[in-house]
C-alpha cells in the first residue's frame, strides 16, 4: 500500500539565491492576488470561470508583468492550483454552515512558500537545485526514501528556509510483537499506559514563557516597520520555532516507540478544540498538543501495519475503578480493554487488569535525547 509522506530539511541559500526566492514569493503572491481579482470580476459580471480559464490566464499575465518569467512555470502554476483548493475549502466551510466571507487577498510576507511540483528540482549530493534559483545548500540529516513527487520551500518568519520533500512510499509492516497497549494522556502526566508506564508533560510552552514574555517587550520598543523592529520579529519567532522543534521531536520519538513495540495501540477519541474552549485549561491542553501526537501515532501506525483504535472516551476514568490503582493508569487499562473488544484479542477481565507493578515514570528529556526511552 502506498501512502504519502513529508521529509523536511533545513536550506542555506545564499545571499544571491535567498533575494531570487524572495522575489519569487512576492511575485507568486502578486499572480495570487491578481487571479482573485479576474475571479472576483467574472463573479460581478455573473461569467463562468474555471480552474482551466485562470491557468491560461497567467499566459497573459507574463507580458502584463514580464517578472513572473523568473519564477518556474510549475511553482506559478501552484499558485493557481492554491487559489482553486482555498475557494474549495471556503466552499466546504459554508456548506457546512458556518459563516464565512469572501477570500481574501494576500497582504505583504502572506506567502511564505513555493511548490516544485513534479519538476524543477533535483537533489545533487548536498545541494537542492531549483530552476531559476540555482544550486541551494541543504542538510540532509536523513535518507529521503521512496519517489519525490514535488518540493515545497517555504521561509519561516525566523527567516529561515525549508525544503518539504513529499514523497509516495510502499508501507513496510514490522514484525509482530503480539502485544496491545491503552493509552491516556493528560495534563500531570503527558501520557499513562496499560503497561504501567507514565511521561512527564514536558510543557515545552510554560518552559519557554519568560524568553518569550522578553522577547516581545523588546519588540513592543521597537518601531513597526523599521530594520531594528524586523530584527526583533525575527528573534522572537526563532524562539517559536525552536519550541515546534523540540515539542515535534518529543511526539515523534514517543510516537515511533509504540508504534514499533505494539500491534494495537487504543486511545480515547478526544474532541480536542471542544476541551479547549475550558479557559482555564486551553493553555495546557494546546501545549501538550495531543492531536500531533495521536496524528504522528495514525500515520506512522499505518506505514507500519499496525492498529490504532479510537474508543469512547466517556467513562474510561470510572468503569472498574480500583480505589488502590492510580486514576490515569486505570483509565489506560480501560481504554486498552475497550479497544480489544471485537479485534479478535482476548479481552482482560478487571481482576487481570489489577497494577502487578508501580508505575515507571520516564522524562520527557530522555524521550528526546533516547527516543526509545520506555522499558
Amino acid at each position: 500500500m502506498l501512502m504519502q509522506l513529508t521529509y523536511r530539511y533545513r536550506l542555506y541559500p545564499s545571499r544571491g539565491q535567498e533575494e531570487k526566492l524572495l522575489a519569487a514569493l512576492e511575485f507568486c503572491r502578486w499572480l495570487y492576488n491578481r487571479l482573485l481579482e479576474e475571479m472576483n470580476r467574472a463573479k460581478a459580471e455573473d461569467k463562468k470561470i474555471t480552474q482551466l480559464k485562470t491557468q491560461a490566464l497567467i499566459v497573459k499575465l507574463k507580458e502584463e508583468k514580464p517578472e513572473l518569467k523568473t519564477v518556474y512555470s510549475k511553482v506559478l502554476q501552484m499558485v493557481n492550483h492554491q487559489l482553486w483548493n482555498n475557494i474549495s475549502a471556503l466552499a466546504g466551510l459554508k456548506r457546512n454552515g458556518r459563516r464565512v466571507g469572501r477570500l481574501r487577498f494576500k497582504g505583504e510576507d502572506r506567502l511564505k512558500a513555493l511548490n516544485y511540483n513534479q519538476s524543477g528540482f533535483k537533489v545533487e549530493g548536498k545541494k537542492l537545485v531549483l530552476s531559476k534559483v540555482g544550486e541551494v545548500p541543504i542538510k540532509l540529516h536523513r535518507e529521503i526514501k521512496g519517489k519525490v513527487k514535488g518540493v515545497i520551500v517555504k521561509r519561516e518568519g525566523s527567516g529561515r528556509w525549508y525544503a518539504m520533500f513529499q514523497v509516495e512510499n510502499e508501507t513496510e509492516p514490522l514484525p509482530k510483537t503480539r502485544k496491545a497497549v491503552g493509552i491516556d494522556v493528560g495534563i500531570k502526566h503527558f501520557l499513562t499506559d496499560s503497561e504501567g508506564q507514565q511521561v512527564e508533560n514536558p510543557r515545552f510552552y510554560e518552559r519557554t514563557l519568560e524568553r518569550i514574555r522578553i522577547r516581545h517587550k523588546q519588540l513592543s520598543r521597537k518601531q513597526e516597520g523599521s530594520e531594528n523592529h524586523e530584527k526583533a520579529k525575527a528573534k522572537l519567532l526563532k524562539i517559536y520555532e525552536k519550541l515546534v522543534n523540540r515539542r515535534d521531536d518529543f511526539l515523534h520519538k514517543l510516537s515511533r516507540f509504540y508504534v514499533n513495540n505494539y500491534d494495537v495501540i487504543a486511545v480515547e477519541n478526544l474532541n480536542i478544540a471542544a476541551m479547549a474552549r475550558n479557559h482555564n485549561l486551553a493553555q495546557y491542553i494546546l501545549d501538550t498538543s495531543w492531536g500531533k501526537f495521536l496524528h504522528f501515532l495514525s500515520y506512522k501506525a499505518e506505514g507500519a501495519g499496525r492498529r490504532l483504535v479510537e474508543v469512547d472516551p466517556k467513562g474510561t476514568s470510572q468503569e472498574y475503578k480500583n480505589r488502590e490503582i492510580d486514576r490515569d493508569y486505570n483509565a489506560a487499562l480501560n481504554i486498552l480493554k475497550r479497544g480489544l473488544v471485537g479485534r479478535g484479542w482476548p479481552e482482560p477481565t478487571p481482576v487481570e487488569m489489577e497494577p502487578l507493578r508501580e508505575l515507571i515514570e520516564v522524562s520527557a528529556s530522555s524521550v528526546v535525547e533516547a527516543g526509545s526511552p520506555l522499558r
